[in-house]
C-alpha cells in the first residue's frame, strides 16, 4: 500500500427507511449488505457532523457480531476519505458500547460508531446495527438522529479510499496521507481503558476480600455469564484481578453469533445461567447482553433481581461506593415503563428523581446538567454518571461492592429493602417477531379506547376484583434542560 493515498467519490442510490431509533440503525444483516447500503448510512453520520468532522477523532467498535470487521473496514475508508484525522478502535473491531464510551470521554473524542443490534441475535441471517455516540458518550439525541436521516433520504454520493487495509487484530498505530493529510488509525487493547476506569470508580480490594473470603467470611462464589457477547474479555480481566478462576466465568469468547445464544439477559434468554445457579454452589450471577449495556443479577439459588429492584437497591447503598462518596449523589431516574421502586428511595431520602422516555439518550441531558447520578430501564439497563451509556458490567461490580459491604446475601439485601421502602410489583412481557402493521393496529386500537372519555372512572372486572380506572394517557415528555418534547411515548 502506498504511503500517500486520494479519495475518490461514488455514485449511490438512496435507500428508504435508514431512520435511525433511540439506539441506532438496526436491520436485518442482509439488509446491510446491499451494495452501498451500509456505505450510505456512515456517510450520513458524518455529514450530519458538519464543520467539526474535519481534523477530528472518532471511536469505532462493537460487540464481535457477524459483519462488525467489514463495517469497520467500510469506516476506516469513508473516515479518511471524509477528513477524519484519528480513528481509535478496538482490537478485531471489539469494543463494548460502555468502553466506547468511556474512551469518548477520556480522550475527549468528536464522537463514536457503535456497530452492534444489542440484544438482538447476531449471524448472516440475523441483525446488525450502527449507531453514533456524540462527543459525550451518550447516544446521538433526536435532533442529531433526524439529521443523520435527513441526509440519507438525498445522499447521491459517499466518498471512500478504496486502497486503505489495516489489520485490525494487531495493537499498533498506522499514519497514512490521504489527499495530503495526515490520518492516524490507532487499534488499540479493548479492555484497558474501561477496566481502569472502574478501578477509579469502586474498590477492588474490597471485592477482592468478599470474592476470596477472609476470616470471618468464607469464599463469595460468583457465576458470569457473559452470553458470547462483547464482555467476555473484559469480565475475563476484571474477574481475574478480582482472583475469580476461569471456571467461573462462561460463554466469555466473542462469537459472531453468539454461539446460537440470544445475547437478551432475561430469565427466558439467560436460562442456563438461571439453572446453574439453581443446582450450583453460587452466591451471585449476573449474565450481559451482547454489547454490555445490560444486565440480569441472580442471588442464591437462582434469586431474581427485577431491573427495577436493582435500580432501587443500588440507590439505596450508592454511597457505598467510592466515587459517589466523591461526587455526591446528585440525582435518581428511570424510564417511564420501569417500576417505582426507586420512587420511593427518592423521596425517603429526600434525593430529586425524574420520569423521561424510553431511550437512554433522554438520561444523558440530565447527567451533562449536572442533575443525575444513577438511572435505569425495566429492559435490564442500569447505569450512573460515569459514562454517558447504560453498562451491564458496572451494574455487576456495584452490586458485590454493595453486598462486601452490607455483609448480606442478596437474597437478604432484598428482603430488607421491602422492609423499609415497601415493595412494588413490576411484570414485563415481551412479543417477537410480531407483524408491525398488526400491532400498530393493536395500539391505535387501545389509544382509540383510552381517549373516550366514558374511559376514565369506567370500571374493569377480573377474576371477581373491580379496578377503577383513574387515569389514561399517551405520555409525553419535556426536557426540564434544554425544554425540548417527545410526545407519544407510551400509553398508560
Amino acid at each position: 500500500m502506498s504511503n500517500t493515498v486520494m479519495s475518490t467519490i461514488i455514485e449511490t442510490r438512496i435507500y428508504d427507511g435508514q431512520k435511525p431509533g433511540t439506539s441506532g440503525l438496526r436491520k436485518a444483516v442482509q439488509v446491510f449488505m446491499q451494495e452501498h447500503y451500509t456505505e450510505n448510512f456512515i456517510q450520513a453520520i458524518l455529514q450530519a457532523l458538519g464543520d467539526k468532522l474535519f481534523g477530528s477523532t472518532l471511536v469505532v467498535g462493537g460487540d464481535g457480531r457477524y459483519y462488525v470487521k467489514e463495517a469497520v473496514e467500510k469506516i476506516i475508508k469513508i473516515a479518511a476519505a471524509n477528513g477524519v484525522k484519528k480513528l481509535i478502535i478496538g482490537q478485531n473491531g471489539i469494543l463494548s458500547t460502555p468502553a466506547v464510551s468511556t474512551i469518548i470521554r477520556k480522550y475527549k473524542t468528536l464522537g463514536g460508531i457503535v456497530l452492534t443490534a444489542s440484544h438482538n441475535p447476531g449471524g448472516p441471517d440475523a441483525d446488525f446495527g450502527i449507531k453514533f455516540n456524540c462527543e459525550n458518550g451518550g447516544p446521538a439525541p433526536d435532533y442529531v438522529t433526524n439529521k443523520i436521516y435527513d441526509i440519507t433520504k438525498v445522499l447521491k454520493n459517499y466518498k471512500t479510499i478504496p486502497d486503505i487495509s489495516i489489520d485490525i487484530s494487531k495493537i499498533q498505530s498506522t499514519i497514512i496521507q490521504v489527499d495530503g493529510n495526515s490520518f492516524i488509525i490507532d487499534i488499540i487493547d479493548s479492555v484497558n481503558d474501561y477496566l481502569e476506569h472502574m478501578k477509579n470508580i469502586f474498590d477492588f480490594s474490597s471485592i477482592k476480600t468478599l470474592l476470596q473470603g477472609s476470616n470471618d467470611r468464607p469464599p463469595f462464589k460468583v457465576l458470569i455469564n457473559a452470553m458470547n457477547g462483547v464482555t467476555g474479555p473484559y469480565v475475563k480481566r476484571i474477574f481475574s484481578e478480582l482472583g475469580v478462576d476461569n471456571s467461573s466465568i462462561v460463554n466469555a469468547i466473542p462469537l459472531e453469533d453468539f454461539g446460537g445464544l440470544h445475547p437478551d439477559p432475561n430469565l427466558t434468554y439467560a436460562k442456563d445461567l438461571v439453572n446453574a445457579m439453581k443446582n450450583g454452589p453460587y452466591d451471585f450471577g449476573a449474565a450481559f447482553d451482547g454489547d454490555g449495556d445490560r444486565n440480569m443479577i441472580l442471588g442464591k439459588k437462582a434469586f431474581f433481581v427485577t431491573p427495577s429492584d436493582s435500580l432501587a437497591v443500588l440507590a439505596a447503598n450508592l454511597n457505598t461506593i467510592p466515587y459517589f462518596k466523591k461526587t455526591g449523589i446528585k440525582g435518581y431516574a428511570r424510564s417511564m415503563p420501569t417500576g417505582a421502586a426507586i420512587d420511593r428511595v427518592a423521596a425517603k431520602n429526600g434525593i430529586k428523581f425524574y420520569e423521561v422516555p424510553t431511550g437512554w439518550k433522554y438520561f444523558g441531558n440530565l447527567m451533562d446538567a449536572g442533575f443525575l447520578s444513577l438511572c435505569g430501564e425495566e429492559s435490564f439497563g442500569t447505569g450512573s454518571d460515569h459514562i454517558r451509556e447504560k453498562d451491564g458490567i458496572w451494574a455487576c461490580l456495584a452490586w458485590l461492592s454493595i453486598i462486601a459491604s452490607l455483609g448480606k446475601s442478596v437474597e437478604d439485601i432484598l428482603l430488607n429493602h421491602w422492609q423499609i421502602y415497601g415493595r412494588n410489583f413490576f411484570t414485563r412481557y415481551d412479543y417477537e417477531n410480531c407483524d408491525s402493521e398488526a400491532a400498530n393496529r393493536m395500539m391505535q386500537h387501545i389509544e382509540s379506547e383510552i381517549q373516550k372519555p366514558e374511559f376514565i372512572n369506567s370500571k374493569l372486572i377480573s377474576e371477581n376484583k373491580v379496578y377503577i380506572v383513574r387515569l389514561s394517557d399517551n405520555y409525553s415528555y419535556i426536557d426540564p434542560v434544554d425544554g425540548s418534547q417527545a410526545s407519544k411515548q407510551i400509553i398508560m
